[in-house]
């Protein structure tokens, strides 16, 4: 099966959530086929459906309460965010964390960075101690949406603004970070789609928001 990835660069989180509802719509009548999106968003806060008062304080950047799972985290500059539009047909949505868990996992990888995952946290780990990649997915009519966030030259005094997934924000680490040297965000983004595309089994090709807008009947 071939489905399709689209690089959208950096897009404002509003606009990012309004896309993704609307292609999941499209996936769930098969009008559009298996879609990766990869961008970049603006300084935003995101609320999931487990954040707590306590995780949360009003911000100076804008804060948007979504359906997704998991807690508060921090989207921005440097940060390459990925929303699996995938169409789950065997309903197994803990498979699909996995896949996405493993994608990241072999990314790092390839970049010399070693990772896991850590039981009960949900993400990708350096060391069982440093997050270096936040999980968090909703599915309506059995097709994904939300997905993840890996810090690759993330600013990460960001994380201060709350408590990342009711976590110390000191908790967060990037690439930049563990490697000591910021990152080509393009290679990044190649790599990842490399890897998504192998975990999945599947060949991911890419293809264009205009063209993806025009399969609506």
């Amino acid at each position: 099966m071939t489905g399709q990835l689209l690089d959208l660069g950096r897009m404002d989180y509003d606009e990012a959530l309004n896309l993704q509802r609307e292609l999941m719509n499209l996936r769930s009548s098969d009008q559009i086929p298996d879609t990766l999106i990869l961008l970049e968003h603006n300084h935003v806060i995101t609320l999931g459906r487990k954040t707590s008062q306590a995780n949360f304080r009003p911000q100076q950047v804008p804060v948007y309460e979504v359906e997704r799972g998991g807690d508060a985290t921090y989207h921005g500059p440097g940060q390459l965010v990925g929303y699996p539009i995938i169409k789950l047909v065997d309903h197994d949505v803990r498979r699909h964390v996995v896949v996405i868990e493993n994608t990241i996992i072999a990314a790092l990888q390839r970049f010399g960075i070693e990772s896991t995952t850590l039981q009960g946290h949900p993400g990708v780990w350096i060391g069982g101690r440093k997050k270096i990649a936040s999980i968090g997915v909703a599915v309506t009519n059995w097709v994904s949406y939300h997905g993840f966030a890996l810090n690759v030259n993330t600013d990460l005094s960001y994380f201060g603004l709350i408590q990342p997934c009711g976590m110390d924000p000191s908790t967060m680490t990037s690439m930049e970070k563990q490697l000591g040297e910021s990152l080509d965000m393009e290679q990044v983004k190649a790599t990842v789609a490399q890897e998504f595309a192998a975990c999945r089994g599947e060949e991911y090709r890419a293809g264009s928001l205009a063209s993806v807008l025009a399969a609506k009947r």
